[in-house]
């Protein structure tokens, strides 16, 4: 049995009436009648206009109450005023879904604003969901349906089209008939005041006509949704978008336009990659990658193997590929003795490979192949420039067969214009990307290879806290309380350090002196020499206004830079309030070298982790590389070599490498501060200094601030970490241990095999289906979760040294926010011994912890077992009015 998603009345609807239909040429619904009409709906279709009976040959109404059948989906092109009142008659005549084009709304200002919230709370009375207002509509082409108002239609094809633009889409859609590329869908957002990119998407992933996505962003209403929606679409289909608002004067642009917030660009580039999705930038881009997905273009990897009659052109592919950090493949030994065979003695011998300017079809043709066969290489770039002896028309016949054997992609830049024309129709023919310059080659094969690389960003599932050595995490609470009880939101270094110390974060010991003699006391206790800095809120840079003297060897020293300090401080900055001078060791590291690791909250995605050079550089530089937490040591590597401090982190100018394992273990610490301090709102530890033997937080500043308790403990946070919180172990009476734990993306393996030795009835019990393998695509669903909307606990015993999954119990948050559907299946090993309660025990009180109303099931009526036991748990039976075959479950889980 085949569930029908709840957006199905808008995306596949049975009926449809459009609101506003006319037979005046230049009126909205005119158009969208006729559109629906050429592109043949298959449904049933009604016009609303009070003045006709007929509209273009379709059935007319004054209103949707008087259609003689219910209405799926409402189309709505009249004036923004009258919109409340007809969503009301729409609720009233049992339609479940409206697209509104009409403009009028918030982006109008205070009036349109109240206009808008009138609509929707209406449509919230009535349970009807809103696609706009202010867009250009739905297409889904292999059902007829063209509820838009864009001239043409699109062709049928795999790639779900989501855009925040309707003049994009129309865009688009002009020039993908003459390029063959076909939509299953179509959808223009508008202002998003209802349905947004989370639902859409949503949609998009448990549609079987969509096999790619693409996305044009402005902004984003709703990042945990729209995280979460992106990551698990990206898991099963790839994902490509264009986000514009890039700086700070589109951003304004993309506010008035609608509505959403923005946010840093670097800081959606960050959270884009690590949601495994490939990002583009312009409408160039855009389209050679449609060309490229159309024509299944897959790489594997990055490393890109150059072929060329030229020297220059191959040189200035060579180079867009560093720009866009794309490796070119060093070719193996076998490769290498393949091509000094077939090329000339004067070849490059090396990558790219220039087969020269006399280059025929054959030499070529044993280039290509040689190259295809190499066990380095991921990707092939072809380049011809029409030179005497190079036939381009033969070449590209040769590279297409050649292709056709290869596991490989190929893409080519065949440059000129006249001779090259034929060379260019067969590429288009064989769905082989081709371009008439080595840049945009490059960036395409650049933008698709980031694919893999962002996926196993995806594939990333970081706990909440490190196993070994745990934080102690009611002593930071306690300072940051303190701080807030006190009024005070920016902490002093002792208590920062204090914090961080916490979590152990190696720290530079720090003591405040409030007076020259108590400043010697204190370094007279620590040991000469000491640092010194000013001790302020209001002091962000301590160096830029004097506030630090370095390795004072005595006490003299100690009490004249106390009395500087002061003074060029109170000079610089009368108004600051000084709570004293920090005075702390000399931190001795002649190998070290100074970094930067903050936190700061991005009013879109929330808490990010910023990295990079430290020093007084930092500002000057603004070197740093941005990461969303939560972390694991994958992740936190990542970071490191995305920054340009990475290189001279390696054995640099005679000092040795760092030690990288404690570099990795500050950030995993920091990414451990995110998840469990959400008061804390920024952070930062400037400078770190890291040698071979470690790091030492030489000087940090955290900012707190209060924050409103939610059921959610990582309400904060725009990916929810892997909740390690809710493990829990199990001694059955044979004495069995039993861990249940959150699933991980790691368990594809053990998962596969679990159904695997399921037995038939187990899993036609659970899957309605007794295949004897689970897809990949189903095991990368079950497995790569998303903790915010769903939960699935895993029962494993150790098996002759290996972990074996013996149970699974599953819940998922359904589109109401309050209520999740459950599934359970227990190995048939394990069924009557207990494990199916304690996992269902396990499950409720977490879906009733994250502060869901009801949990429902849905039975096959014949399974009398699993009746017998949702009853005996408080599940209320009904009958399916659908299905007699199907018995209905729900358990209240706040009485």
């Amino acid at each position: 049995m085949k569930e029908k998603h709840y957006l199905t009345p808008l995306f596949e609807p049975k009926s449809v009436a459009i609101v506003g239909a006319s037979e005046r040429e230049d009126a909205i619904g005119t158009v969208v009648l006729r559109n629906m009409k050429d592109g043949g709906f298959k449904g049933r279709l009604f016009a609303i206009n009070p003045k006709h009976q007929e509209v273009q040959g379709v059935p007319c109404y004054a209103s949707v109450e008087d259609v003689p059948q219910r209405l799926d989906l409402v189309v709505i092109a009249i004036a923004a005023q009258k919109i409340p009142s007809v969503i009301d008659a729409c609720g009233r005549a049992g339609a479940k879904a409206a697209i509104i084009m009409s403009a009028g709304f918030s982006e109008t200002g205070r009036r349109g604003a109240a206009l808008e919230r009138s609509m929707l709370e209406t449509a919230r009375r009535h349970r009807i969901r809103i696609l706009g207002p202010n867009c250009l509509g739905i297409m889904r082409p292999e059902l007829g349906l063209n509820a838009t108002f864009a001239h043409g239609r699109a062709l049928p094809g795999s790639i779900g089209f989501i855009s925040q633009s309707g003049a994009l889409c129309t865009a688009i859609l002009d020039w993908a008939r003459p390029n063959n590329v076909g939509f299953s869908s179509v959808i223009s957002l508008g202002s998003s005041s209802d349905i947004d990119f989370g639902e859409a998407l949503e949609f998009m992933i448990s549609d079987p006509r969509t096999e790619s996505i693409f996305l044009y962003v402005e902004g984003v209403r709703d990042a945990r949704r729209f995280m979460s929606a992106l990551r698990s679409a990206a898991r099963v289909k790839p994902v490509l978008l264009i986000k514009v608002g890039r700086h700070p004067e589109a951003s304004r642009a993309v506010l008035s336009h609608t509505g959403a917030e923005v946010g840093e660009d670097s800081v959606f580039d960050a959270a884009v990659r690590r949601a495994g999705v490939i990002r583009l930038y312009n409408l160039g881009q855009l389209f050679a990658a449609a060309n490229a997905l159309f024509s299944h273009f897959r790489p594997r990897g990055n490393r890109l193997a150059i072929i060329t009659n030229g020297g220059g052109p191959g040189i200035m592919a060579a180079d867009r590929a560093a720009d866009l950090g794309i490796p070119l493949a060093d070719f193996a030994e076998s490769t290498l003795e393949k091509l000094n065979a077939a090329l000339p003695a004067t070849w490059s011998h090396g990558n790219p490979v220039d087969v020269l300017g006399d280059a025929n079809v054959e030499r070529y043709r044993a280039a290509i192949k040689a190259v295809l066969e190499g066990p380095n290489v991921d990707g092939v770039m072809v380049m011809l420039t029409p030179q005497a002896m190079a036939n381009p028309t033969e070449v590209a016949k040769a590279l297409i067969e050649e292709e056709r054997n290869a596991d490989k992609p190929v893409v080519t830049c065949f440059m000129g214009e006249e001779i090259v024309t034929e060379a260019r129709k067969l590429f288009d023919g064989a769905g082989i990307p081709t371009f008439r310059t080595p840049e945009p080659a490059v960036e395409l094969f650049s933008h698709i290879s980031a694919y893999y690389r962002n996926q196993k960003l995806l594939a990333q599932t970081p706990a909440s806290l490190t196993e070994l050595n745990p934080p102690s995490i009611e002593s930071a609470r306690l300072v940051i309380e303190t701080a807030l009880n006190e009024r005070r939101k920016v902490l002093n270094e002792m208590e920062s350090k204090a914090i961080l110390a916490a979590f152990r974060i190696p720290i530079a010991q720090t003591v405040v002196a409030r007076s020259a003699t108590e400043a010697m006391v204190l370094a007279e206790e620590i040991g000469l020499p000491v640092a010194m800095k000013i001790d302020s809120p209001d002091v962000k840079h301590k160096s830029d206004v004097g506030g630090v003297r370095l390795n004072l060897t005595s006490l003299a020293a100690v009490r004249t830079a106390y009395q500087e300090i002061l003074e060029g401080v109170r000079k610089a900055h009368p108004e600051a309030h000084i709570n004293g001078l920090a005075i702390e060791p000399m931190i001795r590291k002649p190998n070290g070298r100074e970094l930067m690791v903050g936190v700061r909250r991005d009013p879109v995605f929330g808490p990010i982790i910023t990295f990079g050079e430290g020093g007084t550089r930092v500002e000057a530089d603004k070197d740093r590389a941005i990461a969303l937490p939560p972390l694991n040591t994958y992740l936190a590597r990542d970071l490191i070599r995305s920054s340009r401090v990475s290189s001279y982190l390696d054995e640099f100018r005679n000092m040795p490498p760092v030690n990288m394992e404690a570099l990795e273990l500050v950030l995993l610490r920091v990414s451990e501060m995110v998840c469990e301090l959400p008061w804390m709102k920024e952070l930062d530890i400037n400078p770190l200094i890291i040698d071979e033997d470690g790091a030492v937080v030489v000087d940090a500043r955290i900012h707190a601030d209060n924050v409103s308790p939610t059921a959610d403990r990582y309400d904060h946070m725009a990916i929810h970490p892997y909740p390690q919180h809710l493990i829990s172990h199990w001694t059955v009476p044979d004495g069995t241990k039993i861990t249940i734990r959150p699933i991980r993306p790691e368990d594809a393996e053990i998962e596969a095999e679990f159904v695997r030795n399921l037995s038939a009835e187990s899993k036609y019990f659970r899957f309605m289906n007794t295949m004897r393998e689970l897809p990949p695509a189903m095991v990368v669903r079950l497995t790569q979760i998303d903790y915010d909307r769903e939960m699935a606990f895993v029962a494993t015993v150790e098996v002759e040294g290996k972990e074996t999954e013996i149970g699974v119990a599953r819940y998922a948050v359904n589109p109401d926010g309050e209520s999740c559907e459950f599934a359970i299946v227990v190995s048939d090993d394990w069924q009557h011994r207990g494990l199916a309660r304690r996992l269902m025990g396990v499950l409720i009180e977490t879906a009733r912890d994250r502060g869901l109303a009801y949990m429902n099931g849905v039975f096959l009526s014949n399974n009398d077992r699993m009746l017998r036991f949702v009853q005996s748990l408080g599940f209320v039976l009904s009958n399916d009015p659908e299905d007699n075959s199907i018995k209905l479950g729900v358990l209240s889980l706040q009485d």
